[in-house]
């Protein structure tokens, strides 16, 4: 049923749904075709009546280390791309928050930037003490803006949200538990069990109940969504129009220091 994804690399176990990001090679870094295939997996799992439990997750070591820099470099003047891209990182944001089945992220590797956001809108968040988790869009000269500049506050506050988000520094996933970014933090060898033991349990409870549970628990969030994405997504446009960001672009790519003017 789920083996029309590339990007994706979907599996089904009794109720639970699992999906991977699957360029592990790259850290799965989110491309074109991930994006669009983030944006279709979770209403489609939401017409599965046989899903009751999501398990998201990375291929590899990694779970998501966030954009694609290629990707980036093509938008730097394919603006219709970029556009296309603000409305599936939206989407993206609204499909997690809008699948009625609980999804619980297992973190473990490297969250970043959009894997980061993707991550922290899931509903358990389990990661590996020394994953690092961070939001490091001012590093490419980007707003935080597809979704991590409305998660922080909303789980640990405008304080220690502005200190991570400005400055772009990650966090392991030791401190992200200390400080209620993630639900828990276990060692590598403990996340397997953890996981499946929440899906487990979620998946033998009384659906109806979980999932219009996770619906009512949800409506703060989803009224912050409605009304700031639109917002967060024009700020970050328009620092995709700076010369710093493409400054960053083609820093990291030629593996050299960036040379930022603040323009």
């Amino acid at each position: 049923m789920y083996d029309h994804y590339e990007m994706l690399k979907v599996t089904k176990q009794g109720k639970v749904v699992t999906v991977a990001f699957n360029r592990p090679e790259l850290k799965n870094a989110t491309n074109p075709q991930m994006h669009q295939e983030l944006v279709r997996i979770f209403p489609e799992i939401g017409r599965d009546p046989e899903a009751n439990v999501v398990i998201l997750t990375g291929e590899g070591d990694c779970f998501s280390a966030g954009g694609d820099v290629s990707a980036l470099k093509n938008s730097l003047d394919d603006h219709l791309r970029w556009n296309e891209s603000m409305i599936e990182a939206a989407d993206i944001v609204n499909a997690i928050v809008d699948l009625d089945r609980p999804i619980i992220a297992r973190v473990n590797g490297h969250a970043m930037g959009m894997g980061a956001t993707v991550a922290l809108f899931c509903d358990i968040v389990v990661s590996t003490k020394r994953a690092k988790i961070g939001d490091p869009h001012v590093h490419i000269g980007l707003t935080a803006g597809d979704g991590g500049s409305i998660i922080w506050p909303a789980l640990v506050g405008y304080a220690r949200a502005k200190k991570y988000l400005l400055t772009g520094e990650p966090i392991t996933g030791e401190v992200a538990a200390e400080i209620g970014l993630v639900t828990e933090a276990v060692e590598p060898e403990e996340l397997d069990e953890r996981v499946n033991g929440y899906a487990e349990k979620l998946a033998n409870l009384p659906a109806v109940a979980v999932r219009t549970t996770k619906k009512a628990v949800n409506l703060d969030l989803k009224a912050r969504v409605d009304a700031m994405m639109d917002a967060h997504l024009g700020f970050e446009t328009m620092s995709h129009l700076s010369a710093d960001h493409r400054e960053a672009v083609m820093a990291f790519l030629e593996k050299r220091k960036p040379e930022f003017t603040g323009q």
